[in-house]
């Protein structure tokens, strides 16, 4: 499947456990590399148990509502501190050494993520996208260098914003006409009853969330990813991060996740 996207615009989120291991995170970007000698890559990544483990170090507890973190003034300065500074650069650090060009991001750089303050619910400095500028990444790309996204974005009233990273990546996705979009995940995909959901259309989103199948976290996940596949762009799957180069894997057709089609 590598082949199939020669020339193609893939946008990766990438989060959850599989960050936590150093050799899982080491072959997740192996896959990025590889991926990238064929394909135009944005990888847009999370990062919420660094930013937990600095709160904790700061002393304050993190605090979430329906998935999402509550952001205070010091959350959101924590947020600066491990996104867009370790765990980006990081990430940026070990694609270089894999010989692949890559360039580390915030949504705050070139206002590439515009957003005003979320109020429902309101948690704080968390924001809501406006708009997604797509000059500096498609600058980026076009210069042969893949864009490594942490999605802390700028506020109409000139303050940063934490922005859940599932919602900012589908977004990204969506403003870039994305041919695939990828989500690395802690879960093989969307379940019900322990069981992998194959394919959900975009309509049946909502619905799964009343009945209590998509929750949590997955809640924002599902959200995003229904939201740039009505808007036009091209395959959509949620896979298991956890699996040791899951992305190789899955681009060869060697695992399967959770498709999502317009319907």
């Amino acid at each position: 499947m590598l082949k199939t996207c020669k020339g193609k615009t893939v946008v990766i989120k990438y989060g959850g456990a599989a960050m936590q291991s150093e050799e899982l995170k080491a072959g997740v970007m192996e896959d990025v590399a590889m991926l990238a000698e064929d394909a135009d890559v944005i990888l847009v990544h999370g990062g919420g148990p660094e930013l937990s483990a600095l709160q904790k170090k700061l002393g304050s507890e993190p605090l979430f509502v329906d998935g999402l973190r509550y952001t205070d003034e010091e959350t959101i300065d924590a947020a600066l501190m491990a996104l867009c500074g370790k765990v980006n650069k990081e990430l940026v650090r070990l694609l270089e050494n894999l010989g692949r060009k890559a360039v580390g991001l915030s949504g705050i750089d070139g206002g590439t993520l515009r957003c005003v303050k979320q109020r429902e619910p309101d948690i704080g400095f968390v924001g809501k996208i406006t708009d997604v500028d797509t000059g500096l990444l498609l600058t980026l790309l076009g210069a042969g260098y893949t864009p490594v996204v942490s999605t802390v974005g700028l506020g109409d009233d000139e303050h940063a914003y934490n922005i859940n990273a599932d919602t900012a990546a589908g977004k990204i996705a969506a403003a870039v006409k994305a041919d695939l979009y990828i989500t690395l995940t802690d879960v093989p995909g969307v379940l019900k009853d322990a069981d992998l959901i194959a394919e959900i259309k975009t309509g049946e989103v909502e619905e799964l969330i009343a009945k209590g199948v998509i929750t949590g976290g997955m809640i924002p996940k599902a959200c995003g990813i229904a939201d740039i596949v009505t808007k036009g762009a091209g395959s959509a799957y949620i896979i298991d991060g956890r699996v040791p180069h899951a992305l190789h894997a899955f681009m060869n057709g060697e695992m399967t996740g959770t498709r999502f089609t317009n319907g």
